[in-house]
């Protein structure tokens, strides 16, 4: 398990630097004076350096021309185009080292972007809002991704140097302390990685290692090429590295749909099976998910444990969509293939996960997905907000500056208890109506491409808002996207937030524990706006839900069980009004 290839590797006197560059003909690692790199099979190099130690920095110098960074740097204290510098993860001296996380079906998840969940912006201003998120019932704390990227702010998705959490948010230790601190609060932390494609500015790897991409495209840039033995070892080993030398307790894998085949499910399956290797040989909980738009069940498994091949959950869009599209009416883009009853979306999803598991999407042009009832309701992550269904909007505006509050508030309600796994975005468990664009930190001609290539994409949303449209490269608009914390002390911040306190309490006093082994049920969406739907929970326990997602009361008989949220019905249900039942 600690055989790697890539990176530094110290030791006893000194440091072995190794890179792989199939394409290159002399390499030398430049410290305080350069030294030749010796060239073995496959195209690997390497040097054996005595005396060099744990904060050494160092390049490596390509043919006599180029100097680059290591594809594998643990660090870059100078950004992307700097040296990277030798790190001893050995060094670091854990408080929590009894920690071995927690079962999967514990999990609530919020998503959080370092860079603006404080106004500092650093991994260890985050402590302080530890307490917070622990308060409120959360369980698990998912990072965006952190590989470095070029210039001070991004959302990460342009990383080109995957084992180096970025410097602007601080050093690796303290990543550390931050995981550290989560863990001694019981707080499980997770991290987004994009194995997908690299950012487009600071990644060499194409001069001399040119057979780390193939011909084809991802939307962002070139496709990795997973057939090649060298590429897949450097990924599975980046994925071991953070579950690892950092302990995160589980990764997100960003848009696996875009890693182009062949050799993409066959990454995924050596993926999680190292990973299952490493919670076999801790003892840990290890959990790996997905984002995958091609709504693959056959790679789930949420009751794998260790994991081995298979994945916990995957972010369900679809649910996202048909409530989105319930609550605001928009009919662009995606939105356009829950047009037809979003409320049976919404129910069809509840009973069985998917909303496409196989039909035809008008939006894609293909049929989409996998039956997906046989899973276990903890193999779906359902959120209302996140990221991309943020940040992706021509402002980034909240569903709070759109929506009804009375909407979100029964939405929530339905998210937070029902059997599958539930995500905030950050912020959102106050109702935050803070903007999240997108934002990065580019110079130069790629500084332009950005802009150029928004106008085109959000032409739509020039034509209306104009300047108000946020200029993805000022640092302003960064600035906006920084939680008001704040924002709690006000009056609407408070209701909100005892309301998902509130709800939070009863999933992990009723649900969690009856969460092992519940299976999906049925559910029924009607006409006038009545939501039903029940479920088999592993202790044999039947929940029900009844919802009236419309403005105007329904009629109702009440059903079976004692009553966990809501209030009694009699014969009539309230506008946009949720209540849940077990028995």
């Amino acid at each position: 398990m600690n055989d790697r290839q890539f990176g530094p590797l110290l030791t006893n006197y000194g440091t072995r630097f190794r890179l792989w560059a199939p394409a290159a003909k002399r390499i030398e690692v430049m410290l305080e004076q350069p030294h030749a790199m010796r060239r073995g099979e496959d195209g690997w190099f390497t040097a054996d350096i005595a005396g060099v130690k744990a904060g050494a920095r160092y390049k490596f110098r390509i043919d006599g021309e180029l100097d680059v960074p290591d594809p594998a740097s643990l660090f870059q204290p100078e950004d992307v185009f700097g040296p990277s510098e030798v790190i001893d993860h050995d060094a670091y001296r854990w408080r929590a080292a009894s920690w071995h996380g927690r079962p999967w079906q514990e999990a609530v998840i919020i998503e959080a972007h370092v860079g603006t969940f404080t106004a500092e912006g650093s991994y260890r201003a985050m402590i302080d809002r530890l307490d917070h998120l622990v308060e409120t019932g959360i369980t698990a704390l998912e990072l965006m991704p952190l590989a470095d990227f070029a210039g001070a702010r991004n959302w990460g998705y342009d990383g080109v140097l995957w084992y180096a959490p970025d410097s602007s948010y601080g050093r690796p230790e303290d990543l550390k302390e931050l995981i550290d601190e989560a863990h001694l609060r019981g707080l499980m932390v997770m991290l987004d990685v994009v194995y997908n494609h690299f950012g487009p500015e600071g990644n060499y790897l194409g001069r001399y290692a040119p057979s780390f991409f193939t011909e084809a495209h991802t939307p962002w840039g070139s496709a990795i090429d997973y057939r090649v033995r060298q590429v897949c070892a450097f990924t599975i080993e980046n994925a071991l590295s953070w579950l690892r030398d950092y302990r995160f307790d589980g990764l997100r894998l960003d848009a696996v749909n875009s890693i182009v085949e062949p050799g993409g499910l066959s990454l995924l399956h050596d993926i999680s099976a190292a990973a299952g290797q490493l919670a076999a040989e801790t003892g840990r909980h290890i959990h790996l998910v997905l984002e995958n738009g091609d709504n693959r069940a056959s790679i789930l498994d949420s009751v794998q444990d260790p994991p081995h091949g298979k994945y916990r959950a995957q972010w369900n869009d679809d649910y996202h969509h048909a409530w989105r599209v319930l609550m605001t009416g928009e009919k662009q883009g995606y939105y356009g293939d829950y047009q037809r009853a979003p409320r049976s979306d919404i129910a069809r999803s509840l009973s069985s996960g998917f909303v496409y598991q196989g039909e035809p999407s008008a939006f894609r042009g293909v049929r989409r997905g996998e039956p997906s009832g046989h899973l276990a309701p903890t193999a779906f992550i359902n959120f209302l907000q996140n990221h991309d269904q943020i940040g992706n909007r021509a402002l980034g505006d909240r569903l709070e500056g759109n929506v009804d509050a009375r909407m979100i508030e029964a939405a929530l309600q339905v998210l937070l208890i029902a059997p599958h796994i539930p995500m905030l975005f950050m912020g959102e468990e106050w109702g935050s109506t803070v903007p999240f664009p997108f934002f990065c930190d580019f110079g130069g001609e790629l500084a332009d491409a950005v802009r150029k290539g928004r106008r085109i994409e959000l032409a739509w949303a020039y034509a209306e808002y104009g300047d108000e449209v946020p200029d993805a490269l000022a640092a302003s608009t960064r600035d906006s996207a920084v939680l008001d914390w704040d924002g709690r002390d006000a009056p609407a911040g408070r209701k909100r937030l005892t309301m998902v306190r509130k709800l939070l309490q009863v999933r992990r006093q009723e649900i969690v524990p009856r969460l092992a082994g519940t299976a999906f049920g049925k559910a029924e969406a009607e006409s006038n706006g009545l939501l039903t739907a029940d479920w088999r929970m592993g202790d044999g326990a039947a929940l029900r839900l009844t919802a009236n997602l419309s403005e105007k009361a329904v009629s109702h008989g009440e059903a079976a069980g004692t009553l966990i949220w809501g209030s009694e019905l009699g014969n009539s249900v309230p506008p946009w009004s949720v209540h849940w039942r077990i028995g």
